[in-house]
């Protein structure tokens, strides 16, 4: 066994003076929060004693604005001064999952005096220079997202200084880690494969709001020492952690839930009652489109709220925020994209506008209110679509082991791929495919290089039993929150209760109340609006319409699957922008059009003609669309299993335009019908293998030169429209016109 570094351990016979520590950690916390009667609270003061004076690894779970980024800070003032009669340690690595919550992290600690840095995807410019700050001592902490731990030249080159040269190594959301979290990320387990190869000596801390029992002994298992303390004693495992769990009650949140019967209801209470709770605050929704629809229907009523998603400019992202902090906006209008680590003490709301799927999700992003005031509203407003937003999430879940087996079968023929090449040999889609490798780099199976990915041609275990664990563990919390929504007992006794808070008061929390939510007496859930508010949101809603665009590019590797396309897609093969009633994951119309394509709904009853609420709105969406050069015909795309609503709105579609319909794109006889569920080089090839152009002679011979608007009931990948329209200009269609019901 190697004995630890000399300059890391205090002489045996040297008792550390803890009084003496304790005084200089609050010197640290009073610089920190700018405050000179700040104290540590015991379990800070514990935390900090177990990483600086015996270099342990330690579990801080606390509720959000308990103080838990004083613990790091504080921890990492004293070990760069060299407290506890040891050397002055080496940087502090925070592994930190959102670039706002890095930022939050890098100005606290300069209020502090601390010198913090970050390397995440928003400043790779700027990385030489950081890693050279970092070897040069300028650097007292390093914020490092998860997804950089898998970078081949970050974690080949320069993690292993930064563990080596570590004073402390910090996991900020360690939630993250356990596959029974709430936002679990595969980048976060490899972290356990980290902390096991620190040297000794080097103190571990792990931090989270949001974990109940089993998530919170997960994490604890994974930081277990296996090797021997600081002190040169053999470590004891998993006893060896320092587990510091709080209560979960915030003294500040008044709960309650407001049960509308549709979205204009929604979004007329959202215009009725912001302006009238004093302060900002952040309204979530559970899309991307759902949030920008959002964002432009309380614009379009005179609030000043911005957009906050996963595909939100960084740049833009950093403004957004700051306007929040300074209250210059009245919301974000935000996904999850905003929910760890944003820090405004004063954030007076935090509206829900559809359910999160579990309890603890739901905890941990109403945890950002109220932080610093005594009172802020919580409301949640529940939607008819959660469970099936609910169930396209967990859809996302664990590839089955055939198709996992084809993945790394690929890899141990043909060597090392890209995750674009990987995908002409297994359908999975890209962002399912880049999650189960990360899953298989984690596991050993496989390992992530410079160019893609390569099998390292160890044995791999499929676990069916923990993925069926874990899925019934996410059925369970989904119902939890229907739970929360429809029980008649104190909310936050419910949250307390479904996070195992230690604190709870009897058996379920059923003797505890809070006293401050909808159900104890303590809050409303807001005025109901009245019925000309939600007419006069119905009516700015029901404006259908948006463009379609199609494929820019070919997939790579289309050759593997025997298909001749490459590069870009040329122009004289391309469609014009198009037209789409609604995206199906977005509010309003989206809503009809789901219940339109939900397979249910297909099975139950042939569908052969458009919906009657859907006639107008498509009239709506041609009669504001000036497709140039104008069309002389329609072609439809014929569909397997909603025929007669495709011809139904071909024929009405060329009704309104004034011209005939010309023929179709169809499926080449005895073709089966082609699979939605599969990645963009599978469905390509299954597109271009299938569909083929089916003119009339004399409609083929009139075609050269003119224009065609091209009708299908749907498009989500956009092969099938690309395709189309390839065919059509082949053919010597001038233009080709997309118009679909929906996107997605």
């Amino acid at each position: 066994m190697t004995p630890p570094p000399l300059d890391a351990v205090a002489p045996a016979d040297q008792e550390v003076d803890r009084t003496a520590l304790r005084a200089r950690a609050e010197v640290a916390l009073r610089a920190l929060v700018g405050r000179d009667d700040a104290e540590l609270r015991e379990d800070q003061w514990l935390a900090v004693e177990a990483l600086v004076a015996d270099r342990r690894r330690a579990l801080v779970v606390q509720r959000t604005g308990w103080g838990k980024s004083a613990v790091y800070f504080v921890a990492t003032a004293l070990l760069r001064a060299g407290a506890a009669g040891r050397r002055p340690s080496g940087p502090t690595v925070i592994i930190s999952p959102l670039l706002a919550l890095m930022r939050n992290q890098v100005a606290a600690a300069a209020r502090a005096g601390i010198r913090a840095e970050t390397i995440n995807s928003a400043n790779v410019t700027d990385w030489d220079g950081v890693h050279a700050r970092v070897a040069a001592g300028e650097v007292d902490v390093l914020l490092v997202s998860p997804e950089r731990l898998n970078n081949p030249g970050f974690r080949d080159e320069v993690l292993p200084r930064l563990a080596a040269d570590a004073g402390l190594v910090v996991v900020d959301e360690a939630h993250c880690i356990s596959d029974w979290g709430h936002d679990f990320r595969p980048d976060y387990r490899r972290i356990r494969t980290l902390l096991a190869d620190l040297p000794d000596g080097i103190p571990v801390l792990a931090t989270t709001a949001t974990a109940n029992a089993r998530v919170t002994a997960d994490v604890a298992e994974q930081l277990a020492v296996t090797g021997h303390r600081a002190d040169g004693t053999p470590g004891s495992g998993l006893e060896d952690v320092l587990v510091l769990r709080g209560t979960l009650d915030r003294e500040s949140l008044h709960l309650s839930v407001a049960l509308l019967p549709d979205t204009s209801a929604q979004l007329a209470w959202l215009a009725h009652n912001l302006p009238r709770i004093d302060g900002s605050g952040i309204v979530y929704c559970l899309t991307v489109a759902a949030a920008q629809q959002v964002t432009e229907h309380l614009r379009g009523v005179g609030l000043d709220v911005r957009a906050y998603t996963g595909q939100t400019d960084p740049a833009e992202r950093e403004v957004a925020e700051a306007d929040l902090l300074a209250n210059r906006v009245k919301a974000l209008v935000a996904t999850s994209a905003l929910g760890m680590g944003f820090d405004k003490g004063d954030l007076a709301f935090v509206v829900h506008l559809g359910a999160p799927p579990s309890p603890i999700a739901y905890y941990q992003q109403v945890g950002r209110a109220g932080r610093a005031t005594a009172r802020a509203e919580v409301v949640l407003l529940p939607g008819r679509e959660d469970h099936a937003i609910w169930d396209y999430f967990a859809s996302m879940a664990f590839p089955p082991q055939a198709e996992v087996r084809a993945a790394i079968a690929a890899l141990d023929t043909h060597g090392t791929l890209s995750t674009a090449a990987l995908e002409t040999h297994v359908s999975l889609r890209r962002n399912r495919l880049e999650l189960m490798l990360k899953v298989l780099d984690v596991d050993g199976a496989v390992h992530r290089v410079k160019g893609g990915w390569q099998s390292t041609g160890e044995a791999w275990q499929y676990d069916t039993d923990r993925y069926e664990r874990v899925a019934a563990a996410r059925q369970a919390e989904q119902q939890a929150m229907v739970d929360y929504v429809r029980g008649d007992g104190c909310r936050m006794a419910f949250l307390r209760h479904a996070l195992d808070d230690p604190e709870l008061e009897g058996p379920g929390g059923d003797t505890w109340l809070c006293g401050r939510c909808d159900r104890c007496g303590g809050a409303s859930a807001g005025a109901v609006p009245d019925a000309s508010e939600v007419t006069a949101a119905r009516e700015r809603l029901a404006v259908p319409g948006l463009e379609v665009t199609t494929r820019s590019m070919w997939p790579s590797g289309m050759a593997t699957l025997g298909v001749d396309l490459r590069g870009r897609i040329a122009a004289d093969e391309s469609a014009s922008t198009g037209r789409a009633v609604a995206r199906l994951d977005g509010i309003g119309w989206g809503g009809l059009l789901r219940d339109l394509f939900t397979p249910t709904t297909a099975h139950v009853a042939p569908v052969d003609e458009l919906p009657v609420a859907l006639r107008q709105p498509v009239l709506d969406v041609l009669a504001a669309w000036n497709p140039m050069p104008a069309p002389a015909g329609v072609v439809m795309v014929e569909s397997a299993t909603r025929p007669g609503l495709v011809r139904h709105l071909a024929e009405g579609v060329a009704r309104q335009l004034g011209v005939p319909v010309v023929g179709s794109v169809r499926p080449a006889a005895g073709s089966a019908p082609g699979r939605h569920d599969v990645n963009s080089a599978q469905r390509l090839a299954g597109v271009t293998q299938r569909l083929e152009l089916d003119l009339s002679p004399a409609a083929a011979a009139g075609l050269p030169g003119r224009s065609v608007v091209l009708v299908d009931d749907r498009t989500d990948s956009g092969w099938t429209l690309t395709v189309a329209a390839r065919l059509l200009r082949g053919a010597g269609a001038s233009a080709v016109h997309p118009f679909v019901l929906g996107v997605g």
